[in-house]
């Protein structure tokens, strides 16, 4: 009896311990719409310690539990879940996708981030999942179209640069790119120092960025200061992983010629000639040849790309990515090859106290360059064979009697890109060191120190044969000693540091919200370039061995902003900086850049209840923003008395010795910046538990103190020109942007993006108030169809107005007398419509039925209006004869035109350049749980380039030129098919 009771006693008093006993809960979290395993959702016990993080596959381990205790799955982009625990050693988690999610997006602002919700400046983030699709060879062209008051237009050379604009810009004569931030580092963008290389974003693989973030209105970019006048686009690379994963993409291109520029056959061109110039049959040929499909051919495109992420010694996420990206471009030779590796280390310390980001990427890029040779293709007679064996090197070409090429006569085009090496080789590094620590005193506080690192070491060398080199449109070919031709080499090296260093102090003070922040910021940037070669006299040998070894060019500035919120629903943001520049002297060389911007979140006052608007913000901005890339001389001081050594075409010759001489620069000491003010009026909107959500834009804004290539006055200067502040420039518009959740269930989802931009160009005062006349008309050199003239906007067309006759044909010479002089001359051009379209569109589509993927996106452009210098400049009868026959476009057999130095000016060359382009298709099938569940299997097809609607006669409507259309590279048509792994 004792001894039972002594047992029922120990029970007794282990009873409390059995209450308090912990136990451990394991489970699987997966995607509620697709079923997938999601990785890195956090599991952590309410209002205790205890937590963990799912692994790759989805399943995590939770221990020290006590009955009662409430669990909290919480994912980015995801509604959190929580789950009680009552002893259960499993469970499986569906986590629903957040149809809220947009309104926690955060966006890269300049120096920090901020919620999408409180973002006060106009401000688009495109990340991963918005990407556009296809064969994105540089990293621009994945969100072209997909941003409201954006364009991207893009060269058909593979891996070319592209034209950037944000809302059209800012400046008349300086430059009009943004400025583009990777990771925190302003990148130049100035290929021209930078040789070997196709373009300044040719180096960033696409597969490395995770999003982009563009800052269009002055309140957002005023931060950034003086180079910030047209606009921001911040690039954010990819971080490590806590899991380790192993991400792998390939893709696969073969791409055609979709168009080409009517010109007679063989066959019509000997009928042509039977016609209009009979004498000279005899200088036909008895070929049908097609020189435009004899410069072009069918193209390849490869792309591999592996990335890996993981936790090194468990305290370090890591991500280390390789990349390779072939592509051929339509013209025979040429050929852009880039190889990539990219690292990125992103550990914290100290209980996310010390955050540390390591970014770099080291880039190979080889390229064979192929000079524009459409012209030529173009001219060609198409009655005479490409290849010729019983002449010279092989190709047919022209020759006098005495076996020396004709000057005048235009060169065999294939020939001309077969037996020109024009090759480039670019070595860049680029990346930075960031370091982000929150004091343990003061938690408010951080300190932030980011290091920046750019350098590209580049060479180009150009070799051409003797009759390629003779080649009277090819200025700058260099001979090779091998073919007794011309040979240049180029070396270059352009080198980028920074330094900034920063303050920010967040506190919450009851219902304000408070934000502080001020720092300091270094760049410098130093650039040289090499050339030799033998232009003068190959008999000299190499005597112009040349270096040009700019001055560096430094910015130093101060910057401060502080953020206010009053309830969560009165937003405020003030911003300056001071920005000094080595390009302006003393007295000049700072400039302030305020801004101010306002939000009201509506949606917490007025429409606290409704069903119906989920989210409503009105937003106001001001700000100052300043330019200093001022033309093709950029680098230099222009408050300076400097000195130019003459090239090898500038020298003097004593004896057998060339001697360059020294020639003087124009000086400028009272140059300064060019400044921007712009004003902003944003309403942000979401409806329908922001099933609907997007943006209304109005903006203004104004450029004045214009840094212009103006005329001195005489006497004054050591040149008749140089750059001075005069003038200014406005510009006034409209965005729109809705995105769309058309159809969200288990099984089906539909996303669309849509946006609209309209803005209007004028300017407001010019040097002296004179018209400034300028654009090649594709006629020989001289000859001007646009104008700058004060009231009007930039790059108009100052054309005569065409008289026809009573049938609706065009009558060659006959012109309006708009002065009613009864005299047709200068007098009677008028300004003619302009190159800037009146609307540009996007639209995008993304579909998801169970494992099937199917997007588009497509642009459109409403307005615009091109002159079209390929017909003006050939499209006469009189142009079948240069010395030699050559063929013209078949548009003639509209006008009739004979003499071209009559007709160039006719406004029937100004055409509507309106277009509608769907840019990429793409079909794709996902296998989640491939190699037994190990991995997932995604394949795709699609088509790149799929389709251009237009009234245009010219090959495309996209062109870069200003409004002039003198024979582009032609962008392709691609099939694609690739495959990407996950594990």
């Amino acid at each position: 009896m004792k001894t039972i009771y002594k047992k029922l006693l120990f029970l007794f008093l282990l009873l409390p311990f059995g209450a308090l006993a912990q136990s451990t809960l394991s489970g699987t979290v997966v995607d509620s719409k697709s079923n997938q395993p999601l990785p890195g959702v956090n599991v952590i016990v309410q209002g205790a310690q205890s937590s963990t993080t799912t692994d790759f596959d989805g399943k995590f381990q939770l221990g020290g539990l006590k009955s009662g205790d409430k669990v909290v799955f919480s994912f980015i982009g995801y509604d959190s879940k929580t789950v009680s625990f009552t002893g259960q050693k499993s469970v499986s988690i569906s986590l629903d996708e957040s149809a809220n999610q947009l309104q926690e997006v955060v966006v890269q602002v300049g120096y920090g981030t901020v919620k999408k919700k409180d973002a006060t400046g106009s401000v688009t983030t495109i990340s991963t999942k918005e990407f556009n699709k296809g064969s994105n060879v540089t990293a621009e062209n994945l969100l072209n179209g997909r941003v409201a008051g954006l364009t991207v237009n893009t060269s058909g050379a593979p891996g070319s640069g592209s034209e950037i604009r944000i809302r059209g810009g800012a400046s008349l004569f300086a430059s009009n790119d943004p400025l583009i931030v990777i990771d925190g580092l302003p990148i130049e963008n100035n290929a021209d120092n930078n040789r070997g290389t196709t373009s300044v974003l040719a180096a960033l693989n696409p597969n490395d960025i995770e999003s982009f973030t563009v800052l269009k209105d002055a309140s957002a970019t005023a931060i950034f200061g003086s180079r910030a006048s047209n606009g921001v686009i911040i690039i954010t690379t990819k971080r490590g992983g806590k899991k380790l994963s192993v991400d792998y993409n390939f893709q696969y291109g073969s791409g055609k010629l979709v168009d080409k520029i009517d010109v007679f056959s063989g066959d019509e061109f000997r009928a042509l000639i039977a016609q209009q110039r009979p004498a000279d049959l005899g200088k036909l040929g008895t070929a049908n040849t097609d020189w435009q499909d004899e410069i072009y051919r069918r193209t390849d495109f490869v792309d591999n790309n592996i990335s890996i992420k993981g936790n090194l010694f468990n305290r370090i996420p890591a991500r280390l990515s390789f990349g390779n990206t072939y592509q051929e471009g339509l013209r025979l030779t040429n050929t852009f090859n880039r190889n990539t590796i990219s690292t990125a280390l992103n550990p914290t310390f100290f209980n996310d106290h010390l955050k540390i980001r390591l970014n770099a990427t080291y880039t190979n890029e080889k390229n064979r360059f192929a000079d524009g040779v459409e012209g030529s293709a173009l001219r060609f007679d198409p009655t005479q064979p490409v290849y010729d064996e019983t002449l010279p090197d092989g190709f047919f070409e022209y020759y006098n009697t005495d076996g020396s090429p004709q000057q005048i006569a235009t060169r065999n085009p294939v020939a001309q890109l077969e037996q020109t090496f024009d090759k480039g080789i670019n070595d860049r590094i680029f990346g930075n060191f960031e370091v982000d620590y929150k004091f343990h005193f003061l938690p408010e506080l951080r300190a932030v120190v980011n290091l920046g690192f750019d350098q590209a070491k580049g060479q180009r060398t150009k070799r051409m044969s003797a009759i390629a080199a003779s080649a009277p449109r090819n200025l700058s070919a260099n001979p090779q000693t091998a073919y007794a031709g011309k040979n240049e080499f180029e070396d270059s090296i352009a080198l980028s540091r920074l330094f900034d260093a920063y303050l920010v102090y967040n506190k919450t003070f009851g219902k304000i919200d408070f934000e502080l922040q001020g720092g300091y910021s270094y760049q410098i940037r130093k650039n040289r370039t090499y050339a030799t070669g033998n232009l003068v006299d190959p008999a000299l040998g190499d005597n112009f061995p040349e270096t040009q070894t700019f001055t560096d060019n430094v910015l130093l500035s101060y910057f401060g902003r502080t953020r206010l919120s009053y309830d969560d629903t009165y937003l405020l943001t003030l911003s300056v900086r001071r920005d000094g520049s080595s390009r302006f002297i003393d007295g000049e060389k700072y400039g302030y850049f305020p801004a101010a911007a306002f939000a009201w979140k509506l949606k917490n006052v007025a429409f606290k209840n409704s069903k119906v608007i989920s989210d409503l913000k009105l937003r106001l901005g001001y700000g100052i923003t300043g330019q200093q890339e001022f033309g093709g001389f950029a680098e230099r001081n222009y408050y300076l008395q400097q000195y130019t050594t003459g090239s090898g075409t500038s020298q003097y010759i004593f004896g057998n010795t060339p001697t360059p001489i020294a020639i003087s620069n124009p000086v400028n000491p009272l140059l300064k910046w060019e400044q921007t003010t712009t004003y902003n009026v944003g309403l942000d909107y979401g409806l329908f538990n922001d099933r609907l959500t997007g943006g209304i834009d109005l903006f203004y804004k104004v450029s004045d103190d214009l840094i212009v290539n103006a005329a001195f006055a005489d006497g004054t200067n050591f040149s008749n020109r140089g750059f001075q502040n005069i003038g200014s420039f406005s510009t006034k518009g409209v965005e729109f942007t809705l995105n769309a959740a058309v159809v969200k269930n288990d099984n089906f989802d539909w996303n669309i993006n849509f946006n609209a931009t309209a803005f209007k160009r004028r300017i407001d005062e010019l040097a002296y108030g004179s018209d400034i006349l300028l654009g090649d008309t594709g006629a020989g050199t001289g000859g001007t169809a646009q104008i700058l003239r004060e009231g009007y906007a930039p790059y108009s067309f100052f054309v005569y107005k065409q008289l026809y006759d009573a049938s609706g044909a065009p009558i060659e010479g006959a012109y309006a007398d708009l002065n009613g002089d009864g005299v047709i001359n200068d007098s009677d051009k008028y300004l003619y419509k302009n190159a800037d379209p009146k609307a540009t569109f996007g639209f995008a589509s993304t579909m998801n039925y169970k494992n099937f993927d199917f997007s588009f996106n497509a642009r459109a452009s409403y307005g615009a209006r091109i002159y079209n210098a390929v017909n003006a400049g050939r499209a006469q009868y009189n142009s079948l004869l240069n010395g030699v026959l050559e063929n013209v476009p078949t548009s003639v057999l509209n006008t009739g035109f004979n003499a071209t130095s009559d007709v160039v000016l006719s406004d029937i060359y100004v055409e509507n350049g309106s277009f509608i382009r769907l840019d990429n298709v793409t079909l794709g099938y996902t296998f989640p749980k491939w190699l037994e569940g190990k991995a997932s299997l995604r394949f795709f097809t699609g088509v790149q380039n799929a389709l251009l609607i237009t009234d245009y006669s010219g090959l495309d409507p996209e062109i870069t030129n200003n409004g002039r259309d003198n024979t582009i590279y032609p962008r392709q048509r691609s099939f694609l098919f690739g495959a990407n792994v996950k594990f």
